[in-house]
């Protein structure tokens, strides 16, 4: 049988944490693993917070558990924990002014990156096997690259988001988080369900724009990494895939999140007025001022790089990208101008499969002035599977370069 974690030497675990395991099937592909959720996500019995005290105080016990979950018990795993996630889900960083800020055990003066911040403190610290999380404007993919852990944001409607917390739906889908290739294999043929678009991967496109404009010690890291790994790969094209339309891009997504918002997030906001943290009330006010006009604008542009992207990245082919252009920032970094800055850069990179709703895996390896640094892959829509087994593929040379 397994147990809960005794301790919590990350911080990564919600104070209404589980008491109890909540045992898996004593058979099935995951049997023996464990793993932690989000606070975002249903377990009968238990209430949410997303991140945010008054939103538990409001909240009523779920009467059933997500889907999700529910697919993972079938398979065998354990639920040990429920993990801390930024408030509300609106940020990249990691952080909550009411649960704390998780330890990043890879680079512990640094961020984990967030919102599903605890996910991927937990798994990084060995608390667990793997974590769900979610991902609607990098919550995967950023604290997997910064904590040196596989992350998958997947095709999206691919997994059941039934029973998470909406945030901006068009957007929103459910991932995962582990650390080791085989694992993260295993978890996806679990929980991927829908329309599965096989092709032998021939073809790979670097993102030059999004390589030139990360931080010279991750460009670096990276390329020293794709030279470890490329006999596995096909002989690389190179692309420009935003250029100068990358700010825009960028404020397409932030405008759409927010208007989406205005139905999902913002009505207990203005009815309740919680006690929000720094940063996350200015958030709302600016999804509150999103007008009709502006979300019609941003919609076309985002039509506009989902056809782009999708006819990049046919069956086939897939695009590969920094995870993240800038190294986690320091744990006492204030939401303020620095953390604007991070956040805008962040965003102009993760904008691009969200908006497409394409799969994008990040997978560790590199390490870039002494922290964890993730190389992404963009596939074709149903490309799930596929990207799974890449990073299977890919593992042993990774296992090299540790």
């Amino acid at each position: 049988m397994i147990s809960i974690p005794t301790n919590d030497p990350v911080g990564a675990l919600m104070p209404h944490t589980v008491k109890s395991p909540v045992q898996g099937a004593g058979e099935g592909p995951l049997a023996g693993r464990s793993f932690m959720v989000k606070d975002l996500l249903a377990i009968a019995g238990h209430k949410v917070s997303n991140g945010n005290p008054d939103w538990y105080a409001h909240a009523e016990p779920a009467t059933e558990t997500a889907p999700v979950i529910q697919r993972l018990l079938d398979s065998g795993a354990t639920l040990t924990g429920i993990t801390v996630c930024d408030e509300f889900f609106y940020s990249v960083l990691g952080t909550n002014a009411h649960y704390g800020t998780p330890i990043n055990v890879t680079t512990p003066d640094h961020v984990t990156g967030g919102s599903s911040c605890g996910s991927a403190a937990a798994v990084a610290a060995t608390m667990c096997d793997f974590a769900l999380g979610s991902d609607t404007g990098g919550s995967i993919r950023v604290p997997a690259s910064f904590c040196g852990l596989y992350g998958l944001r997947p095709t999206h409607g691919r997994i059941e988001m039934a029973g998470a917390t909406p945030m901006a739906p068009s957007y929103d889908t459910i991932g995962f988080l582990a650390r080791d290739a085989e694992l993260f294999h295993a978890i996806g043929r679990v929980l991927l369900k829908g329309d599965k678009v096989e092709a032998p991967i021939k073809r790979l496109i670097i993102a030059e724009d999004l390589f030139a404009q990360t931080e010279t010690s991750i460009d670096a890291a990276l390329w020293q990494l794709l030279a470890k790994v490329g006999r596995a790969l096909p002989q690389p094209e190179r692309k420009i895939i935003a250029g100068d339309d990358m700010d825009d891009w960028r404020n397409a997504f932030r405008i759409i999140q927010g208007f989406e918002i205005q139905s999902t997030l913002l009505p207990f906001i203005k009815s309740h007025n919680p006690k929000l943290g720094p940063g996350i009330w200015e958030r709302f006010e600016m999804a509150a001022a999103v007008t009709p006009a502006e979300a019609e604008v941003a919609t076309s542009v985002r039509g506009d790089v989902a056809h782009r992207m999708r006819g990049i990245a046919q069956p086939g082919t897939v695009i590969i990208m920094p995870t993240t252009p800038t190294l986690p920032p320091k744990r006492d970094i204030p939401d303020g101008a620095s953390s604007a800055e991070f956040r805008a850069l962040t965003l102009a990179s993760t904008c691009l499969a969200g908006h497409a709703g394409l799969p994008q895996i990040s997978i560790p390896g590199a390490e870039a002035a002494g922290c964890p640094t993730g190389l992404s892959f963009i596939g074709w829509a149903g490309s799930d599977e596929a990207l799974l087994d890449l990073a299977v593929r890919l593992e042993p040379a990774l296992r090299k370069t540790s």
